[in-house]
Formats: C-alpha cells, structure tokens, sequence
C-alpha cells in the first residue's frame, strides 16, 4: 500500500506540474493561493516528523507535556498570522520577492543575506534528514526494510515530484496528503485506545513518573523556547506565505490552520501514551507510532494509518525541499553568481538544488538516528539566526547591517558554545538544553548594544561637525 500510495502521489504530482508556467509558478505559485490553500499547504508543512514521530517519542518518555511540541508551532504560527506574516507578504508583493532571503537583502543588504543563508543552508539539511529517517524507521519497523533503502524511497518520492512543478505542485500533492493524515489518525487513535483496553488501561499503563501526567514538565518548557521563535520566521513559511493571493487569504489561512496544528498537538502525545499500552519498553521511543499503529490496529487500518504518516513525513519534507531549492537558486546563483541569468536558467539550477539538497540530507540519515535530535538541531540554528534580526527589521527602520550581523554572530556563537559545555559536562544538561533560548536572549541583546553604540557614536559626529 505504501509503494502503490508512493507510486500515486508521483503521478499526481506529474499531472499537476503542466499546469506550471515559469519561475512564478515554480516559487510562489503565481501568488494565486486563497484561504484554501494556504490552509492546507501550511498545514501539511508543519505536520512531518516532527509533530509526529518526534512528538510522539517525547510523548512516549516524557508524557502529557509532550504536546508543547507541536503546541508551540500552533503558538508560533498564530504570531505569524497576524503580526509577521502580512508585512512580509505586502514586502514580498510591492518588491516581487521570492524567498526570506531576498526580504533580507531588502532590509539589510546582500552580507546578511548571504550570511543567513549559508547557515540555513546547512543547518536545513538537517530537518530534511529527520524527514527521511522518520520514513525508514516506519518502513524498518513494518518490514525490516534496511534504513537505507527506506529513506531512498521517500527522497526519491518527493524530489520527482517537486523538481517537476516547485511550490504549485507540492501545494496540490500536499492537500492529498494531508486529507489521508487526517482521516488516518481520526481512524487509528479511537480503536487503538479500545484495543488497548479503554482509556483507564491506557492510564493505568504510563509510568509512575509524577512529571508524567503533568503539562507543564521541564520538557515542555525546552520544546517552547526551541520551537515556538522558529514557527514565526521559519524560511519555508514565509516563501510560501508570498504565494497567498493577498493578504487577506494569508492571515486567514495561517490563523486556521494554526488552530488546526493546536488541536493536532494532542494527537501525537495520545499516541506517545498510549504505546505503553502495547510495549512498555521500547528501547527507542521513536517507535511509539509504527507500535501503536501495527499492535494496535488491524491489519488494514493499520496500514491507512502508516500511509497517514509517511503522508506527513512527506509533506514536510518537500516543504524542506523547497527551502533548498529557492535559497540556492535564488539567493545564491541569481544574486551572487548569475545576476543576468534567465528564467530558464534559474529553473535548471533550482531543480538541481533539489536533487542535491535530497542527496545531502539522504546522506545525512546514516550519520543521525534520532528524529528529535535531528529536528531540534535545525530548529535551534533557524531561531538564534534569524528570530531577531528579521523581526527587528519587520517592526523597527534604524538599525542595519551592523546590528543583524552582530546578532547573527553572537547568537549562533552562544547556541554552539553552550552545547559544546554541555557535552563536555562543564555545564549542567538542562542548563545545556536552554542553548537555544540563551541564544536568542544573546542575539537580541548584542543587537541592541550596537544599536546604541552606533546611536551615540552618531550624535557625537554630529554634534562634533556643528
């Protein structure tokens, strides 16, 4: 079913991309996206590995606090909605921008730019990797399919698919993907809870741990700072956030489907618990979510459930893809390489992002074996890089060059320096864990100190000349 399924979304994903018509069409599709649409291509972005297999693996070892995982992105994507999204998107109408690295470009000038996206672009590979381990593992699990050979399919599934048509056809294949993820899950949770015994038994088989029945956890709280400033200037929804058809649809579409990621949240963390109910000693709990759905369903519903997730796993992952593409081509080859390149051109070139990006993170899934680890490492490098200079230059006009890269610098410096300290055990692991948070709060506060210095240095030639 999985392979017929796969074999579908190619075909589709074919069909779809005659419809396309240049690099309009390829990047922001042609800006014709209503409520709808935004709805839906949102929604299937945010629903990957993340919001369910890792999700559900903290489910699995840390409990009800679980849901702040996929709970943040909600949060995240409400300040989106409404506070972030429609400047970028009157920004990305008046001067036809493509990517988050052309508003960049725009607000501060080709350093940031470039600088913001040779880390991203690295640190993008990442998320595209936890993608594609999350496949292998659901596919390891049913049939023992070698790792290799799993994340193989999945790259290869999504890199035809979008190298075909870009943003217009990932948005249509992405609308039947998420109506299999919903009708997947709407089916599993009910009928692995009656096979579990009801909810008392699956109650009464959580681990004794106080923490975890408590939504509030110290795990929660680390998911909140990791992923909540990423879901408000992530790269890949805010290119997508261009091809609203105004700004209208944008607003509306995020807001519902931030709603819809909120109500989502509880959903992972179910299956998380409720696993204990059928193997109260996964060695990796990674595996919450092909044991639940393989001891807990029959055979055939079980397997509409494997297709609801690989569904997710493949949504998120071309939306990663995405990424790749336009910030390579578009932020790289069309600004530094080949100003004068035509729409053709550009096209080839983001094809062959993509092909790379895919094997990049392909080859990547046989350094990481852990989806949550691989996520919040992408997550951590997108927050403290560009959480505060993007924002400061949505809401703020003084401050240029010298202050994003500042912050820039001083975040990514502060992410990796208390990382490293935990791993070395000079630093406790829960202090190590808020590495992110202390990057942010590092950015912010070297962004403001040149800020000022450059103020005052200003006055004083000023009043030195007069």
């Amino acid at each position: 079913m999985l392979i017929v399924y796969s074999l579908s979304l190619v075909v589709f994903g074919l069909v779809v991309s005659r419809r396309g018509q240049g690099s309009e069409s390829f990047f922001v599709a042609d800006r014709s996206f209503g409520p709808g649409m935004i709805f839906s291509t949102f929604l299937a972005a945010n629903i990957g590995a993340g919001s369910v297999i890792a999700a559900s693996e903290l489910g699995y070892e840390a409990g009800l606090s679980a849901w702040w995982y996929v709970g943040s992105a909600g949060i995240g994507q409400v300040i989106f909605a409404f506070f972030v999204g429609p400047r970028i998107w009157r920004a990305g109408k008046k001067h036809g921008l493509y990517t988050a690295g052309d508003y960049l470009e725009l607000r501060y000038g080709n350093a940031v730019r470039a600088m913001v996206v040779s880390i991203l672009w690295l640190g993008t590979l990442a998320i595209l990797a936890a993608q594609l381990i999350a496949m292998s593992q659901i596919l390891e699990w049913v049939i023992g399919m070698p790792r290799w050979v799993g994340a193989t399919l999945g790259a290869v599934v999504m890199v035809i698919y979008f190298t075909a048509g870009g943003l217009l056809t990932t948005a249509w294949v992405n609308l039947i993907q998420l109506s299999v993820l919903m009708v997947g899950f709407l089916v599993a949770i009910p009928i692995a809870v009656m096979n579990a015994g009801g909810v008392e038994a699956v109650l009464a088989a959580v681990p004794s741990n106080p923490e975890f029945m408590s939504p509030v956890a110290f795990a929660g709280i680390i998911m909140f700072v990791i992923l909540m400033p990423s879901f408000v200037v992530s790269p890949g929804l805010v290119q997508m956030g261009y091809a609203a058809h105004d700004e209208r649809s944008l607003r509306k579409g995020v807001a519902l489907q931030a709603l819809a990621l909120l109500a989502f949240a509880f959903v992972p963390m179910s299956i998380g618990i409720i696993a204990h109910s059928f193997d109260p000693n996964l060695t990796n709990g990674a595996y919450a979510v092909p044991t639940v759905l393989t001891l807990g369903l029959p055979p055939l519903l079980g397997a509409l459930a494997l297709a609801a997730v690989f569904s997710a796993e493949v949504s998120s992952a071309d939306t990663v893809l995405f990424m790749l593409s336009t910030s390579l081509s578009q932020d790289i080859y069309k600004r530094f390489i080949a100003p004068d390149a035509t729409d053709r051109e550009v096209l080839r070139v983001a094809r062959f992002a993509a092909v790379l990006g895919g094997t990049g993170g392909l080859l990547l899934t046989l350094r990481f074996d852990s989806v949550l680890d691989t996520i919040t490492i992408f997550y951590a490098i997108m927050s403290v890089s560009l959480f505060v200079p993007l924002l400061a230059g949505l809401f703020t006009r003084r401050p240029g060059v010298p202050e994003a890269v500042a912050a820039i610098g001083a975040g990514v410096t502060t992410l990796i320096a208390v990382s490293l300290a935990g791993e070395a055990g000079i630093v406790s692991s829960s202090f190590a864990r808020s590495a992110t948070g202390m990057g942010i709060v590092a950015s912010a506060l070297v962004f403001a100190l040149v800020f000022v210095v450059r103020s005052r240095t200003g006055r004083t030639s000023e009043e030195s000349s007069v």
